[in-house]
């Protein structure tokens, strides 16, 4: 019983500083913020932010349209109004949000009215979602900037936050996925489906060509 007793206070003050890491920890985990970009095929926006330092999570969903939990077929068709979209959470203390639209503006063709790439029609446009001033303030400054640094214009949207309705389970990470899926070219791993449609679709081409070495998320070959 001698033991014991003094075996407790060393007790207390471990279960106590686990107490505060594990509140310093929630409160980490509290100071975060979220940004909600559509950039055409959501599968390759969540790929490109997921690999940034200080995002959190990047999550594929739709939004700014009308249809309540639509779904993936009604979203493509279109006529519901909503964007494939990513919300994006992540770390002010690590990544600011101006440097996050610097990159997406970099990562897609924001001049390009009509979709991204070869996904064509409404739910594939580029759109920045704002939810305040501040917000609406930076996104104005990161198209300033793109439009300066192309010499073009761009037609990317800033629209008013809308409801942010969070896609069907087997879109999420679908670029690391390992279900099989069939293709034009045979079966192939979700990850393997992912890289063939990236590439034939020449999403990572015309960035390139737009933004050369400025491009946020691929690199010109050596």
């Amino acid at each position: 019983m001698r033991r014991i007793g003094k075996a407790r206070p060393v007790l207390l003050t471990a279960l106590l500083v686990l107490g505060l890491l594990a509140q310093g920890h929630g409160l980490r985990a509290q100071n975060t913020e979220t940004l909600t970009l559509a950039g055409g095929c959501f599968w390759c926006v969540e790929s490109d932010f997921e690999s940034v330092k200080g995002v959190v999570a990047a999550v594929s969903g739709y939004t700014g349209g009308s249809t309540k939990n639509p779904t993936y077929k009604e979203v493509s068709r279109g006529g519901s109004g909503h964007y494939e979209a990513v919300q994006i959470t992540f770390d002010p203390s690590v990544i600011g949000r101006d440097t996050l639209l610097h990159m997406f503006f970099r990562s897609v063709d924001p001049t390009d009215p009509g979709g991204q790439f070869c996904d064509r029609g409404e739910s594939y446009r580029t759109a920045i979602f704002v939810s305040n001033k501040e917000e609406n303030a930076l996104a104005t400054a990161a198209i300033a900037a793109a439009e300066s640094t192309l010499g073009q214009k761009v037609v990317t949207p800033v629209l008013p936050e809308a409801v942010f309705y969070t896609a069907e389970a087997y879109h999420q990470d679908y670029y690391k996925g390992r279900k099989i899926v069939f293709t034009r070219g045979g079966p192939k791993s979700q990850a393997q489906a992912y890289k063939f449609y990236r590439k034939s679709c020449g999403r990572d081409a015309r960035v390139l060509e737009l933004w050369g070495s400025a491009a946020a998320f691929v690199k010109p070959s050596s």
